[in-house]
């Protein structure tokens, strides 16, 4: 794949990241953007009914469009956020907007400097912990850091660390799957 952008994104995060933050800048409106993406993807996160719409590849998008446009209106998304979803949908990428909404956090990360750190962990960082977490990765040189936070209670425990191509995994539950290995070859 080819960097099209200039900030390390590829492939189709990319192209509707930079195609939406060009239209939010000259707009004018990219802060009120970032935001509302940031919201969009917790919303999806949040609500059980919707992530399972979303993610469910038999989903009849154009049937649902005209619903989740309203649900979003009046929500007071912004006209901007409920096109790139219509796009979304009308593109039969519905199953890849939480990946889009991601993409584009990362793409806006890269544009002001930032390096995204996706963490995943058993349960919610607390305050200390995201503090301890970003005061490690700058003293590993990683500089402006941006913590994007997600949870799985199949980790049991520990956390996944993903920045860029690097991938440090210390859940206890690759731990378990490593010792069931080393063990069953040990038989």
């Amino acid at each position: 794949m080819v960097d099209i952008t200039g900030t390390g994104e590829t492939g189709l995060s990319a192209r509707y990241s930079a195609a939406l933050y060009a239209l939010a800048f000259d707009q004018n409106i990219l802060n009120e953007v970032i935001g509302q993406m940031a919201a969009l993807g917790r919303l999806i996160s949040e609500s059980a009914e919707l992530k399972r719409l979303v993610g469910n590849p038999l989903t009849d998008a154009s049937r649902i469009a005209p619903a989740l446009s309203q649900a979003l209106s009046e929500q007071g998304f912004l006209p901007v956020i409920r096109n790139f979803v219509n796009v979304v949908i009308a593109n039969r990428r519905l199953a890849d907007l939480p990946a889009l909404i991601t993409g584009f956090a990362a793409y806006v990360a890269a544009k002001r400097g930032e390096v995204v750190a996706n963490v995943t962990s058993a349960h919610a960082l607390t305050d200390l912990q995201r503090a301890q977490l970003t005061a490690r990765l700058t003293e590993a040189g990683y500089g402006s850091i941006k913590l994007v936070e997600h949870t799985d209670a199949s980790l049991l425990g520990g956390m996944v660390l993903k920045i860029g191509a690097k991938l440090f995994d210390t859940s206890l539950k690759s731990r378990l799957n490593r010792l069931n290995y080393s063990l069953k070859g040990a038989a």
